[in-house]
């Protein structure tokens, strides 16, 4: 039998909710809270790779994500102007599994949330974790509504900003400004646009994505002074002003640009937390211990496959220490690899590098996306 019977998760984002579906198949009693009463999802959209839709297959979501998405394989390359460059077409593999695509934040959160709570989890909404104690093997918790818990296992999914890495490791690194900042779109899809088409020279970066039948978002990467603010009331203006250099078909998104756009904006933050992500019997997991960039379309990538290797721990009945040990070995490195070296191609784009350069690094972060987990 497994160590881990009862499992708290703080946070209920992409990692969070897939670890608590994966953790509930096993029979382990899990709660998840989360500080959002609405429980909502903040973002756009998101590019999936064929690694990452292995990674939600385990989880057990695919097929909804399917439906409610939208799955291709084909890449294309473009200049600034529109000129195409390049189209990209793997061969077929012989099997029934995408190798990319593309679906709404929002609609993802509710396919995992759906599914969360189909499974049994006990989901307590506005809710943050007020204090933790490692007591013997278990860890005692009290959280903001005055329940008290005690569990096997702790896991902080928490986010890039999380409370637990502050509560167990408060000398930890902080987050990091890369230098960079994404602007993100949804837009009406054209029927004819099936792919991922990026737009991009040794100075301008942007990219669109389907992520259903109906719907497209576009991505655009730009390098931002660290406290430069961006109104919410100006987003519209400020990407149509962005998306200048660009010719069809980004100039005609850009000419429906108005207060009604679906755009969102941040700047870009980093964060690889030196190994162990544990203390006692509490783990952190996804952005709370590794925080990437868009740059290699992984970060949604890298959260679900904590929640399933972790999983996969628990069900060989491994002692805590060891779950935990192990959890790392598998862990580290790779999420390491793509951290870096998104990291590393958010440099070269901020200091206008050859393409060979950036597509030196891309291939590098590729061959390791695609070792076994």
């Amino acid at each position: 039998m497994s160590d881990v019977r009862e499992a708290l998760i703080v946070g209920g984002g992409i990692g969070g909710m897939s670890l608590a579906i994966c953790l509930r198949r096993l029979g382990v009693r899990v709660d998840l809270i989360d500080s959002d009463t609405q429980w909502r999802a903040v973002g756009a959209g998101l590019s999936l790779n064929g690694a990452t839709l292995k990674a939600f297959q385990k989880v057990g979501v695919l097929e909804r994500m399917r439906t409610e998405g939208h799955m291709h394989s084909a890449f294309e390359m473009h200049l600034p102007s529109g000129q195409l460059l390049q189209r990209i077409q793997p061969p077929d593999d012989g099997t029934a599994m995408p190798t990319g695509g593309g679906i709404l934040r929002p609609v993802l959160h509710q396919i995992l949330a759906d599914s969360t709570r189909a499974a049994g989890t006990r989901v307590r909404l506005g809710v943050r974790l007020d204090t933790l104690q490692q007591q013997g093997t278990r860890v005692r918790t009290v959280c903001t509504d005055g329940e008290e818990g005690t569990y096997d296992l702790v896991v902080g999914a928490d986010g890039l900003h999380s409370q637990v890495r502050r509560m167990i490791f408060p000398g930890a690194p902080q987050p990091r400004f890369t230098g960079q900042g994404c602007w993100r779109a949804v837009f009406p899809r054209p029927p004819d646009f099936d792919c991922v088409a990026m737009y991009i020279d040794t100075h301008h970066k942007a990219g669109l994505n389907p992520v259903s039948d109906q719907e497209m978002y576009l991505f655009l990467l730009e390098t931002v002074a660290p406290n430069q603010r961006m109104p919410e009331e100006q987003w519209p203006r400020l990407l149509a002003e962005r998306l200048q250099p660009f010719g069809s078909p980004l100039a005609e998104l850009r000419a429906t640009l108005d207060a009604n756009a679906r755009i969102n904006y941040r700047p870009l933050e980093t964060l690889l937390l030196p190994t162990p992500w544990f203390q006692g019997s509490t783990l952190l997991i996804g952005d709370a211990a590794h925080a990437t960039t868009p740059h290699s379309a992984y970060g949604c990538g890298l959260a679900v496959e904590d929640a399933v290797v972790l999983a996969e721990l628990v069900e060989q009945g491994l002692a805590i220490p060891q779950l935990l040990h192990d959890f790392m070995q598998r862990r580290f490195e790779r999420c390491k690899i793509v951290v870096e070296g998104s990291v590393r191609l958010g440099d070269l784009e901020m200091a206008h590098a050859p393409l060979a350069e950036h597509q030196a690094v891309s291939a590098m972060i590729a061959r390791a996306i695609a070792q076994p987990v």
